[in-house]
């Protein structure tokens, strides 16, 4: 027999506050969005004021990243777990299990995609610290891309291992707004740990990004990048290019001894260079690229090891103004000014408290991965060890989102240069012997090694036999990844080897 009973039931669950949304969602703010955040704060709530030192003259007490932890019952990103676990099942449903040789900031960035809002959201935070953006707010502009983000998205799409990704990043930072790469190659490899080879070989790659002609070292350097893509230089146009003093100057007579041509021939050459772009960085956004603020630095410990410290530039530090605020809560008669004042006190409170806890939430994660890349910054990009969020969460006892949205946006200084926290996540090749662990960047080295090398022994490698010799080495690799890993080293089939081979 169907029918309607009332029961009642006791039973547990887990609460996400709107404040406790929003200081997890503060992790993954960059230094520039948190600052823009502060600045809107500082502006709606008349309790909240800049701290010039460790104790404001007005009562409060400021916030440090070496305070004692807060008390029990306050924010804490490290305790808060199980609210991190059910704020963010929809990203461990997105993450999913890596697969063999796929970046771990690859998924990374996917996260970024659905969960990092834009610079205006923050920018215009309403009342009650609210993050998200306005729903009558006018459409933000569309600012027009930068070239070093142009080159930086390339760089991500080019398929290139942790390593020479590294380098290509530093030679893009290395790169004016002209388009022109700035800085001796030698100094870079000995700044990365790594040889001038490599350095020269990963600008090639670099140099075939658009627009054409970039990250050339000289003026005749880009235009002969141009003129190779359309298929016109000859050695004519490179004795051109080699005495373009002398083009300045119009003396036309040198010109067609040294180029071997007639006046028809060199008047032709000249319209041809006219056509082509001395500054290939000149069409993309017209604002000036900005220096990357790192959050934390590195530095070499005379004792031993690495002294790690957060970046006291890029850390708001704010307080509560106590003094005013028992004089306007004096001043307050009706509910509704009540109300407000009880309102900012509560939200200056979370602010400087939650600010306090993300600074910690960052050192205590920068920490973690410096030592788990200690090789890799006192040797090398040749020694980046493969690592995953998930091994960082373990070791600091922190939800994987946590690790994900404090290594989002933040910049660590160290001896080899300046680097996104989410770089030094790269994946991990199993040992068929069942011992360590192989990074993912040290077998494509060992596939380029292997392909490398077959001219020398007459002989085409295919993707089995790299495989097998793989697994002789002690490194259990798929066969598709082998061939994942060759393309995106953009080396060709081993049927394609062959025809040049036999044609060489």
């Amino acid at each position: 027999m169907l029918g309607q009973r009332l029961d009642v039931r006791q039973g547990q669950g887990l609460v996400i506050t709107p404040q406790l949304q929003q200081a997890i969602k503060l992790l993954q703010l960059s230094n520039q969005d948190l600052e823009a955040y502060v600045e809107g704060e500082l502006e709606r709530n008349p309790l909240l004021q800049r701290a010039e030192g460790e104790q404001g003259a007005d009562g409060g007490d400021a916030p440090s990243p070496a305070s004692p932890p807060a008390d029990e019952g306050e924010l804490q990103f490290s305790d808060s777990r199980a609210a991190e676990q059910s704020m963010d099942a929809r990203d461990d449903d997105l993450y999913g299990d890596a697969a063999p040789g796929e970046r771990t900031s690859d998924r990374m960035r996917d996260d970024e995609a659905l969960h990092q809002p834009g610079l205006s959201d923050w920018s215009r935070a309403g009342s009650g610290g609210r993050l998200e953006g306005d729903g009558d707010s006018e459409r933000p502009e569309v600012r027009q891309q930068t070239l070093w983000e142009a080159l930086q998205a390339q760089a991500s799409a080019a398929g290139l291992n942790p390593a020479d990704h590294a380098i290509a990043l530093a030679l893009i930072d290395a790169t004016d707004e002209g388009g022109y790469l700035r800085g001796d190659l030698g100094e870079f490899a000995d700044r990365l740990g790594t040889g001038v080879e490599r350095v020269e070989a990963v600008l090639t790659i670099c140099q075939g990004f658009e627009p054409t002609g970039v990250m050339a070292r000289s003026a005749p350097e880009c235009l002969k990048l141009q003129l190779i893509e359309r298929n016109r230089f000859d050695p004519a146009m490179a004795a051109l290019l080699d005495n373009l003093e002398l083009l300045a100057r119009r003396d036309l007579t040198a010109l067609r001894r040294v180029c071997g041509v007639d006046a028809e021939d060199l008047a032709e050459m000249i319209s041809e260079l006219k056509a082509l772009t001395p500054r290939p960085g000149a069409g993309f956004g017209g604002e000036p690229a900005q220096t990357v603020i790192p959050d934390v630095i590195v530095r070499p410990d005379p004792a031993g090891g690495w002294r790690i410290e957060l970046n006291s530039e890029t850390l708001p530090r704010l307080i509560m103004d106590k003094r005013y605020h028992g004089q306007v809560s004096a001043g307050a008669r009706s509910d509704t000014e009540k109300a407000f004042v009880a309102e900012c006190a509560a939200q200056a409170s979370w602010l400087v408290k939650s600010l306090d806890q993300r600074a910690k939430t960052i050192l205590k994660v920068a920490t973690e991965i410096v030592r788990q890349q200690d090789a890799f910054l006192a040797f090398g990009v040749e020694f980046l060890r493969p690592l995953t969020l998930k091994q960082v969460a373990d070791a600091i006892e922190m939800h994987e989102s946590t690790v994900s949205r404090v290594t989002s946006n933040k910049y660590i200084a160290t001896p080899r240069g300046v680097f996104e926290l989410k770089f030094f996540f790269t994946a991990a090749i199993q040992s068929s012997e069942g011992g360590a662990l192989h990074s993912a960047e040290a077998v494509r080295h060992r596939i380029k090694s292997l392909i490398d090398g077959e001219a020398s022994q007459g002989i085409v490698l295919s993707d089995d036999r790299i495989v097998e010799i793989l697994n002789e080495a002690g490194i259990d690799i798929a066969r598709r990844t082998v061939a994942k890993y060759r393309e995106a080293l953009r080396i060709p089939s081993s049927v394609q080897r062959r025809h040049l081979l036999r044609a060489g």
